[in-house]
């Protein structure tokens, strides 16, 4: 028997506008994004310029250290900017998806970054209980809630976007963990100022830690799928194989593989069985149109026919039994 094998990459005939409508969409989206984190630098670069201002004139520690914390936040920030300006690179000879995939290892580097945040502020806070302190004053508490409103604002704006990219999702934690220090700088030293109990202060300081540290979890445990090349979250294998199964002209789909091109952008190949190769163009436009709505918009496929098999003759049997 002779093999039918025809491979169809994405940009292939009609497939072309549809991409082209994608890819436009996509770097609106980019842009947009672009901007907040250009007005959120901005912003809390000039925050922590401010807390270095009042450090200095108040004569607090604890204001300069926060600034140096708030600045660890603003390079997050220009992380996640440079991970995303990464996800839209183009193709070289060496590096044929781009410098894609780097996005994937700053959402880890974000991550990693939140845990050493909420380590210090546990030693921190097991500090402040070994060694109780008053909240120095008036001008921590105002300075504070100056916090709450700069990071607050942030990550509000980030909050949108931030189902779409875990970089976004890893900055948009970093804010949200600041705001919530902020908010539990004012409380503790409200709570101190009308009744002195220091012990306020180190109690939420830990609740604040467990709730980041919760947070930041899932973000750490799907960075390091992704830069496994495992299947991004919101996909199922056995629910796309059996979407793609269930289209006219497919008899059988093997050989799938879904995998995270950068941490916006995801990939499939797969080998298709079809009747006859009468039917290629067809079934290819409808397979391909399928995987668009699914939000794969990177796709190869192995068309064959029925009377032909692959060439690789454990493929059947290693799709069966990947998880």
């Amino acid at each position: 028997m002779t093999h039918e094998h025809h491979h169809h990459d994405h940009d292939h005939e009609h497939g072309h506008e549809h991409h082209g409508l994608h890819h436009h969409h996509h770097h609106h989206a980019i842009e947009r994004l672009s901007t907040i984190y250009i007005v959120a630098v901005a912003l809390n670069l000039a925050f922590v310029i401010v807390e270095v201002i009042a450090g200095v004139v108040g004569h607090s520690l604890g204001l300069l250290s926060d600034a140096g914390h708030n600045l660890s936040d603003v390079f997050s920030l220009l992380l996640a900017m440079v991970a995303l300006k990464l996800a839209s690179s183009h193709a070289t000879r060496r590096f044929t998806y781009g410098y894609r995939k780097a996005s994937v290892l700053i959402s880890l580097l974000n991550a990693i970054i939140l845990l050493v945040a909420v380590g210090a502020i546990m030693v921190e806070s097991v500090r402040k209980f070994m060694h109780p302190s008053d909240v120095n004053g008036t001008l921590i508490i105002w300075t504070a809630a100056v916090g709450i409103v700069i990071n607050g604002l942030t990550a509000w704006a980030l909050s949108r976007q931030q189902q779409h990219d875990i970089n976004t999702r890893g900055a948009f934690l970093h804010m949200l963990a600041d705001t919530l220090v902020s908010a539990g700088v004012v409380v503790s030293g409200v709570v101190i100022n009308l009744t002195g109990w220091t012990i306020v202060d180190p109690i939420i300081g830990l609740v604040i830690a467990v709730v980041i540290l919760v947070s930041t979890w899932s973000l750490l445990s799907e960075s390091l799928r992704m830069s496994t090349d495992a299947v991004p979250e919101g996909f199922d294998v056995d629910d796309v194989k059996q979407k793609i199964e269930s289209q006219e002209g497919v008899l059988n789909v093997h050989h799938l593989h879904i995998w995270p091109i950068s941490t916006t952008e995801t990939a499939l190949t797969c080998h298709v069985v079809i009747p006859s190769s009468d039917r290629l163009e067809e079934v290819t436009d409808r397979v391909k149109h399928l995987l668009d709505e699914m939000e794969i918009h990177h796709s190869t496929l192995e068309l064959e026919t029925s009377s032909s098999h692959c060439h690789d003759h454990d493929c059947c049997a290693a799709s069966s039994s990947e998880a």
